[in-house]
């Protein structure tokens, strides 16, 4: 069985997300592209670490580095 995940990335857009039934936040980033040295993943606004399996169906992503 599947995760559904809304994910918006702060400032950027939205993001529906299929991910696995074993999925963490860091599948999060990798399905939008961005890695755990990029950005943070955001429940509730408040940061959540990369390896704690996904346990809601909306999440926000802050990116900590911009390139430019």
């Amino acid at each position: 069985m599947s995760t559904n995940v809304t994910c918006e990335i702060i400032g950027e857009g939205t993001h529906e997300l299929e991910l696995g039934p074993e999925a963490t936040y860091g599948d999060v980033l990798e399905a939008v592209g961005l890695s755990t040295h990029e950005a943070s993943v955001l429940v509730e606004d408040s940061p959540v670490p990369e390896d704690r399996p996904v346990d809601t169906d909306s999440v926000r992503v802050l990116r900590l580095i911009k390139g430019g």
